[in-house]
């Protein structure tokens, strides 16, 4: 199956990897001369532009960090969608809004070609492992068509419903994370400055009614650490929470713990810590109280 990935970054890259030592014929894209440098030592091919991927690809991936990428990559005289195939299929595995997924596969049906909305969860260790999980929207067909593919990036594939469910479906996700990486760093702070014992803290909560994901993933190896290299991005973490809003929004649903965690998220990026893993959204408060939460 000739394969074309664009956005062979932190997730992508890996994934690009995984495909190429699967025996996929793999065609990239990326802005970045090195990491498609990386690639193409991998045996996969380095195509000029979006256009000419897609010229040579039975199916197109899209892997970028925002759906205003996704959009320059898709549309315009070297977009993929001036260059894909009859019969083609499109995945998109960023994270966006369902309703930016559902006017993309639009514009891809009117080219002929299928489309899904695949968005992942597991981080970059996910990613090199191959155990992502995919939520996919889109027609039980055209998942089938994808499965080879979806079988080698990923360990579990939800089909959650039409083309856009698989963007909700993530945003719902990436809602909690971001409300419950929040909820951690503001509950460890107070902790530490009630004069806890943070690693102490740590084990009476994980025993506790207070556990979660959030608290698994991010405490011992980032935050006590001191450590807050990506990861996941406090910038998209920022992103999906406002998805989340915006979504909110157009289906009239309040989302006040969102907004609440958004502002954290905000207050962090504005302290220069965009970059840095989400679990650093804990530093600002740290630097407020006079506290720091390491072991």
């Amino acid at each position: 199956m000739q394969v074309g990935l664009i956005g062979i970054g932190a997730m992508g890259g890996p994934m690009a990897v995984n495909l190429c030592q699967a025996g996929f014929d793999l065609a990239v894209y990326d802005v970045n001369e090195e990491a498609v440098r990386r690639l193409t030592a991998q045996g996969a091919t380095a195509a000029a532009t979006p256009k000419e991927l897609a010229k040579v690809s039975e199916v197109v991936i899209t892997m970028l960090p925002n759906f205003q990428i996704v959009s320059s990559v898709m549309e315009g005289t070297d977009g993929v969608l001036s260059g894909i195939r009859d019969g083609s299929l499109v995945i998109d595995m960023s994270t966006v809004a369902p309703y930016q997924a559902r006017a993309m596969a639009a514009q891809a049906a009117q080219r002929g070609a299928a489309y899904l909305d695949a968005p992942v969860s597991g981080g970059v260790a996910g990613a090199k492992q191959g155990t992502l999980t995919i939520m996919v929207g889109g027609s039980d067909e055209t998942v089938d068509r994808a499965m080879p593919i979806f079988g080698v990036l990923g360990r579990k594939v939800y089909r959650v419903g039409d083309v856009g469910s698989g963007a909700a479906i993530k945003l719902v996700n990436n809602l909690l994370l971001g409300v419950n990486t929040a909820a951690v760093a503001e509950a460890l702070v107070l902790g530490v400055k009630a004069g806890l014992n943070p690693r102490v803290l740590l084990d009476v909560i994980r025993s506790s009614s207070g556990d979660s994901y959030a608290l698994k993933a991010k405490a011992d190896v980032f935050i006590l650490e001191g450590k807050f290299e990506p990861g996941f991005a406090i910038d998209l973490q920022y992103k999906d929470l406002e998805l989340a809003a915006q979504t909110g929004k157009e289906l009239g649903v309040p989302l006040f713990m969102t907004g609440l965690a958004q502002q954290l998220f905000e207050q962090a990026r504005a302290a220069g810590l965009g970059s840095k893993d989400i679990s650093a959204v804990i530093k600002p408060l740290e630097k407020l109280i006079g506290v720091e939460v390491r072991g």
